[in-house]
């Protein structure tokens, strides 16, 4: 039904962080896209509700046409959830859904989301990286991306992020959220750290993340000659190393905290999600009034 030039592969959307960890936190969709077990498919954003966007590779179908062809829940019925670090990763998304044999077919979008900003998690990853958490920054707006995931692939996503991770409900009148349609959103989910914000190195602000793997590991190496002995030399030991020891994992994340290195990640508290209810996109109508006002935003 589609071309090749849409596999994983010939996108170079195709790494694993969990497989090859210096390789997190992964490329992003680069734009509306539906993935679809090895292939990526392109979105024709429309000022509509997700469903009525077109798929570009498979003669302009809606959307939500082409998931009840698949025999996949509809974009209504699904969760979105914001992705931050290597869940907006194709890649990644794929291997964590069909290694559970859970078919790999979830809408990803850019989303602007103001009033958070992306960091390190004051823990080392079970795969052996450092991996990236959102914070709140009332001033600051992330460019991010969200996904929409049926309640089986919600819940494996969930074993993957649980529990190093908690989720949380946005509520976009306090974090406006922005689909390259226009669409504000009035909610969606999101993981935070329960291990906190890494800072940088005799610093008292965040230390940005999301950014090269190897490059971050090495600015903390360089920072604490305890991290050198215990995953040194450098960042291919110390996945190595960390990510074959679970011992090793939880004494650096002591370090993390005993060099004074980790903030407090409390400001998500409010928003965590305790409910046994999931938050359908059905649920949450757009605010601010119809897409059909203007035309949408090129993606």
């Amino acid at each position: 039904m589609t071309t090749k030039d849409r596999s994983l592969a010939s996108l170079g959307l195709d790494d694993v962080p969990a497989r090859a960890p210096l390789t997190y936190p992964g490329r992003p969709a680069p734009g509306p896209s539906l993935l679809t077990g090895d292939e990526l498919l392109r979105l024709d954003v429309r000022p509509q509700r997700l469903g009525d966007w077109r798929v570009t590779e498979l003669g302009g179908q809606p959307l939500d046409d082409v998931l009840t062809d698949l025999g996949q829940a509809s974009t209504g019925d699904r969760h979105p959830v914001i992705a931050v670090g290597s869940n907006a990763s194709p890649g990644q998304v794929a291997h964590k859904l069909t290694r559970l044999g859970i078919p790999a077919a979830v809408p990803m979008a850019p989303v602007r989301v103001e009033g958070i900003a992306v960091g390190c998690s004051g823990h080392i990853s079970p795969a052996g990286y450092v991996a990236a958490t959102p914070y709140v920054e009332r001033a600051a707006a992330a460019e991010l991306v969200l996904t929409w995931l049926d309640s089986a692939q919600l819940k494996a996503v969930d074993e993957t992020e649980f529990p190093d991770y908690r989720r949380a409900v946005l509520p976009g009148d306090q974090f406006p959220m922005t689909l390259p349609s226009g669409e504000r959103l009035s909610g969606a989910y999101i993981y935070f750290s329960a291990h906190g914000v890494l800072t940088d190195p005799g610093g008292a602000l965040p230390r940005p993340g999301g950014g090269d793997q190897a490059t971050l590991l090495r600015a903390l190496l360089a920072a604490s000659p305890r991290l050198g002995k215990l995953v040194g030399p450098d960042p291919e030991t110390w996945v190595a190393r960390a990510g074959a020891e679970r011992s090793v994992r939880e004494e650096g994340t002591r370090v993390f905290g005993e060099e004074g290195w980790v903030l407090p990640q409390t400001d998500f508290l409010p928003y965590a999600d305790e409910s046994a209810e999931l938050l359908r996109y059905d649920d949450l109508p757009p605010l601010g009034g119809s897409l059909t006002d203007g035309p949408a935003p090129s993606a």
